[in-house]
């Protein structure tokens, strides 16, 4: 498990116990985070692998972890859980998150210092042999993808316009919804 999934000690743990249950159920663990404050929020972002989730998909998750982690009860004090998709400008955490959204703006941080610089902005260019590959003003540069501290989508007007358009088509594909006849008035 990356450092971009789960990065504190304790989400580490966190991710080993809920991320069998999400699995199971036919899900992708997209990171996890529990952060602090006057009562913890326990946060999970979840997909299926090809990319989708619903509201209530969200709940089955919530309910199903909320019995797993009462029974490990790694967390001694009360806390919220929190189950969402990764949303629009998502977190990139897995190595193929950076291949699936090949063409789109994204912000990226190492951990070091690389070429004077931790953080990046340029098109996502793919990945070649454990790189991430980044087009930049000044040209294509490759991250290795355990050089990454952060990386997430930039929310552009042509990512947003992908994500509806990329949604349409899965709910007429899936039959959700019927495909829109502008034929005038249908006789029944």
């Amino acid at each position: 498990m990356t450092d971009l999934i789960a990065k504190t000690t304790m989400d580490k743990r966190l991710a080993e116990i809920v991320t069998p249950v999400i699995e199971d159920m036919g899900f992708e663990l997209v990171r996890l985070r529990l952060m602090g404050g006057q009562t913890p929020t326990l946060q999970i972002m979840a997909e299926r692998p090809d990319g989708t989730i619903e509201v209530d998909d969200c709940a089955e998750i919530s309910t199903a972890v909320s019995a797993v982690l009462d029974v490990e009860d790694p967390l001694v004090d009360a806390y919220t859980l929190e189950v969402s998709s990764p949303g629009i400008d998502r977190p990139l955490t897995r190595l193929k998150d950076f291949d699936t959204y090949e063409g789109f703006d994204a912000k990226l941080e190492t951990h070091e210092m690389i070429d004077g610089r931790k953080r990046f902005r340029g098109i996502l260019a793919g990945i070649e042999d454990g790189e991430v590959l980044v087009n930049l003003d000044e040209g294509t540069i490759g991250l290795q993808f355990d050089w990454l501290a952060d990386a997430k989508l930039v929310m552009t007007d042509e990512l947003v316009r992908e994500m509806l358009r990329a949604r349409k088509t899965a709910a007429v594909e899936d039959g959700t919804y019927d495909e829109i006849q502008a034929d005038g008035p249908q006789e029944e």
